[in-house]
């Protein structure tokens, strides 16, 4: 079974509250946290996203499963700690070689997992060296900052070769998909390798919020 991660970024502001609780009811296993600066992506969702989190720290218990895009990773680094994820995710083309292992341990030294994203056209050559120091790995299905797109086919075989090598070299490691996932294509990624779903209006969009976390985890 996988789990779910609900991304918050579309849900209507004026029932954010009430979706919120509704998504936690449901058994979303994460709030995925989409934070962007309008810089490494077009958008830009920061404030709104500090808000909801400042929010589901009050109403709820679900993990935050935070996905930075953005190109000062490190001061947003340091702000996201402070909301205590279950996972912070750092995009790999957002920071320079010799920046990455640092953040890494700096992430981990507050007791949270570090996940790598990777955007649609980077190969997972790029990562192979950080895969022994880190929790996750967060494959792009479509490109990074809009939600509402379609699923790139071309990513499934990357998640296959991912899940290839972690087996190879003995890593356990959690494979997270994002983009344009809903309840017609999750079974072909779940069979490709990945064991965490994002999905935002595949569950917002549904009438029955349980019903659709449910039938993906299966």
């Amino acid at each position: 079974m996988v789990e779910i991660s609900t991304s918050i970024l579309n849900i209507k502001s004026e029932n954010r509250i009430k979706t919120m609780y509704d998504l936690e009811v449901a058994k979303t296993d994460y709030f995925h946290i989409d934070i962007m600066d309008g810089k490494f992506v077009e958008n830009d969702t920061k404030e709104k996203m500090i808000t909801y989190m400042n929010e589901l720290k009050q109403i709820s218990n679900t993990p935050l499963d935070i996905h930075l895009m953005v190109e000062n990773v490190k001061e947003n680094i340091e702000e996201c700690l402070a909301y205590n994820p279950n996972i912070l995710t750092f995009h790999i083309e957002a920071v320079k070689e010799e920046e990455r292992k640092p953040l890494i341990e700096k992430i981990k030294k507050q007791n949270c997992r570090v996940g790598i994203a990777i955007k649609p056209e980077t190969d997972i050559e790029e990562i192979k060296e950080y895969l022994p120091y880190i929790h996750m790995v967060l494959i792009m299905t479509v490109e990074p900052g809009k939600g509402g797109q379609k699923l790139i086919p071309e990513t499934i075989e990357k998640i296959k070769e991912l899940k290839e090598y972690l087996d190879k070299q003995n890593l356990e490691i959690d494979i997270e998909v994002d983009g344009g996932i809903n309840l017609e294509n999750v079974d072909i990624l779940k069979t490709a390798g990945a064991n965490i779903i994002v999905a935002g209006t595949a569950i917002l969009n549904a009438e029955d919020y349980k019903e659709v976390i449910t039938e993906m985890k299966q």
